[in-house]
């Protein structure tokens, strides 16, 4: 007995595993399964662009190919979408090289179309099988190839862009996409009005009037409102003498709404973010529950019009037995339909249509209640007038002429204009659609994208944007430190006769004074200082931690410093931030720190801490770090080399001095005198770190391998404690340097 493979979309949908049955003229066993969604996506390694498993987790590939080996047929139960197509090959490459070889011309691979899961739509599509549209599943990995590459190339350059010029932006990463960052400018362009909106006051004046016990009557001003209240004033005033309210005239008018048309993904995810405060992605989820439960069509759909083949009274009679609207449903079948007014055919499902009642206890939830009721506004549809329950305004008695009397009330009342809202999540995806970005399948996808990286929302509407909504649209940052504000606001009150402080309160005083409490260090990469007041942004040493560093300042720019640490057991120095972005010396470049700085008398400098040249590179500078306290250390300012030495000493400090056989800088070692490592106890040695004997045994040399210095290509030259010795002919090492290093290694 020959096997068909039956493969769903969704594991919701293949409750049943193996069936005996006929299928094209013979008996065989069926087999149903499922994926969950993508089988493969689409992703980059280093430059190639190659296809890997949407979830490895699951192993998918090889469960289609244990499923499939043996089977003669496939049917493919996949959603009717292009996407749906997309997955009908990604499953065909999987399952093909293991299922059985065809006879001749056979045709081995089917395609069933439907449009809901109830027994007339699955019994329909079994009859009328097809193949899969090649072209459909084509158009869909051409799109997720352009969205991979547009995506990761522009997320890349606008998130290094964006973190390196401002430092306010504390996020790791700033997504792009073709669809998502349109969608982005709406709401920002809303949020800039609401920001920019500065509210006015006016002035209404209300009256009220009244016949006997009648309820008041609110009469509107025909004037609506002014801004003056002086002649706000007056008309009040005017108002006052007035004895009767008359009515002149009486006008009636009729009028008549259109009935809505059919049902579309669209107008579903509007309407349950306007009436029931849903997101678009809740949704979708409680639409596609009802899919796979059988109570609703397909839920993806841009038609908007039936076809004329459409079994709109089996449609009606499904709904026959309802508790909620079977008497209407009745009433329709015994009086006759009209047909629904035309929509648009985009020629994928039918609108989405109720296709089986359901009673509450079968829905769960309220909020699938209210999804499944809405989806029956078909019954509208069909219905040639609209019932509509209105709240009464006033009664006819109180049209006629009255004398007010007593009753009369008049108000004058201030009021504010305010700006708009923010957009809701039905408004946007209506923007979405008529400006070209919108797509039934991923429009929800879009919609909470956003909604997570960029927004707070609540209730369907986005109420706030974060920082990086700006960066992403227009690349700038317009909040100021609250501090800051505070100084500012405080400018107006100061004294008048501070003259000149007006014209230079925007200076960048922060700058000059380089003062770390006025600036934010953000956590994300890359590291850096951010002024929020200046706009300024500053550079810092990477994968490493920034400290503060005792509050002491650079001599040249006054800049307080900060401390880049690797580690307790790594390196550590000095960083003036404004320095390490604008060399202050022509021998200097970006990213120097202060152990290359070159500054003649600074304490924090390389002339002022440098002992030796580096025992493994050929550029670097052993230097010291005041900082290493207890854990005495210097380090290369070029290489990863770590030296470490006079460990549990009281302090060390760098001598004036030089070695006379080295030309390293010569240490000036305090030790505790209980626990001196000196001969005789002493407490107090100054000597070279490299040639004294008494530190011989003293030094240890971490995260390098030593090599000999003759060696070296062209030898080794020491330089003079704190840089290089200048340019001229090299001298050769001298014995003692080889020893040395013979003892590091």
């Amino acid at each position: 007995m020959r096997t068909v493979l039956m493969v769903a979309e969704k594991p919701s949908l293949a409750y049943c595993s193996t069936r005996k049955g006929s299928f094209v003229g013979q008996n065989v066993r069926f087999k149903m399964t499922s994926v969950c969604g993508h089988v493969m996506s689409l992703d980059f390694i280093c430059k190639y662009f190659v296809f890997k498993e949407a979830n490895p987790k699951l192993n998918m590939v090889k469960f289609l190919q244990v499923e499939a080996k043996g089977c003669d047929y496939v049917v493919l139960w996949l959603d009717c979408d292009k996407e749906g197509e997309n997955i009908c090959f990604e499953v065909l490459d999987a399952i093909q090289p293991v299922m059985n070889k065809s006879y001749g011309n056979e045709c081995t691979i089917y395609r069933a179309k439907f449009s809901s899961i109830t027994d007339t739509d699955i019994c329909n599509a079994m009859t009328r099988l097809g193949e899969p549209n090649k072209n459909e599943a084509l158009s869909v990995d051409a799109r997720q190839e352009l969205d991979l590459r547009i995506g990761c190339a522009f997320t890349r350059f606008q998130t290094k862009y964006f973190q390196g010029k401002y430092g306010s932006l504390d996020s790791s990463l700033i997504s792009f996409g073709p669809c998502q960052t349109p969608t982005l400018g709406f709401c920002v362009e809303r949020h800039d009005k609401i920001q920019s909106f500065k509210p006015e006051a006016y002035w209404v004046v209300q009256a009220k009037v009244s016949s006997g016990k009648d309820r008041p009557l609110t009469l509107d001003w025909d004037r609506v409102r002014v801004f003056d209240r002086d002649v706000g004033q007056m008309f009040v005033n005017m108002a006052k003498t007035a004895k009767e309210a008359k009515v002149d005239s009486v006008t009636k008018k009729e009028k008549a709404k259109q009935r809505p048309i059919a049902l579309n993904t669209v107008e579903m995810l509007r309407v349950a973010s306007s009436a029931l405060g849903m997101s678009p992605q809740h949704t979708m989820q409680i639409a596609e529950h009802l899919y796979t439960q059988g109570f609703i069509s397909y839920p993806r759909t841009e038609t908007t019009h039936y076809p004329e083949n459409f079994d709109l009274k089996g449609t009606l009679k499904q709904q026959a037995n309802s508790c909620l609207w079977g008497e209407m449903v009745k009433a329709l079948l015994s009086e006759g339909i009209n047909r629904p007014r035309k929509g648009v055919d985009a020629g994928d499902h039918p609108p989405i249509t109720p296709m089986r009642a359901a009673s509450e206890n079968e829905l769960g939830t309220t909020v699938r209640l209210r999804i499944f009721t809405f989806t029956c506004l078909i019954l509208k549809l069909l219905n040639g007038t609209c019932a509509m329950l209105t709240s009464e305004v006033i009664r006819p008695e109180l049209l006629p002429c009255t004398t007010v009397g007593a009753s009369y009330e008049n108000t004058f009342l201030c009021k504010e204009n305010k700006n708009n809202n923010f957009i809701p999540h039905f408004r946007l995806s209506t923007m979405m659609r008529a400006c070209g970005v919108y797509s039934r399948s991923f429009v929800t996808l879009q919609l909470n994208h956003c909604h997570t990286d960029y927004f707070v929302g609540h209730l369907g509407t986005f109420l706030d944007l974060e920082r990086g909504s700006y960066l992403a649209v227009y690349g700038r940052v317009r909040e100021p430190s609250d501090f800051i504000k505070i100084i500012l606001n405080c400018v107006p009150k100061m004294n008048e006769g501070l003259t000149g402080f007006e014209q230079h309160k925007g200076d960048n005083v922060t700058l000059r004074i380089g003062l770390l409490f006025f600036f934010n260090h953000p956590q994300a990469k890359p590291s850096r200082l951010h002024c929020s007041h200046c706009d300024e942004t500053y550079s810092l040493p990477q994968n490493g931690a920034i400290k503060l560093y005792k509050e002491l300042k650079c001599p040249l720019d006054e800049f307080e410093l900060v401390l880049w640490t690797s580690g307790s057991r790594g390196k550590s120095y000095p960083v003036c931030p404004y320095c390490f972005s604008n060399p202050p010396f022509r021998d200097m470049k970006k990213g120097m720190g202060c152990n290359e700085c070159t500054h003649p008398s600074c304490q924090h400098s390389l002339n002022s801490l440098g002992i030796s040249q580096c025992v493994e590179c050929e550029t670097g500078v052993l230097v010291f770090d005041p900082t290493s306290g207890q854990k005495w250390r210097m380090a290369c300012n070029k290489c990863n080399v770590v030296v470490h030495f006079f460990e549990q000493a009281h302090k060390v400090q760098v001598s004036q001095d030089s070695c006379d056989s080295c030309e390293a800088s010569l240490v000036i070692v305090d030790f505790n005198k209980t626990r001196s490592p000196l001969p005789e106890g002493e407490t107090q040695h100054t000597g070279c770190v490299f040639c004294d004997p008494a530190f011989q045994d003293l030094v240890e040399l971490k995260h390098a391998t030593m090599r000999h210095p003759m060696l070296r290509a062209g030898g080794a030259r020491r330089g003079k404690g704190r840089g290089r010795r200048p340019m001229g002919n090299p001298k050769k090492p001298k014995d003692k340097m080889a020893a040395l290093a013979a003892y590091f290694v």
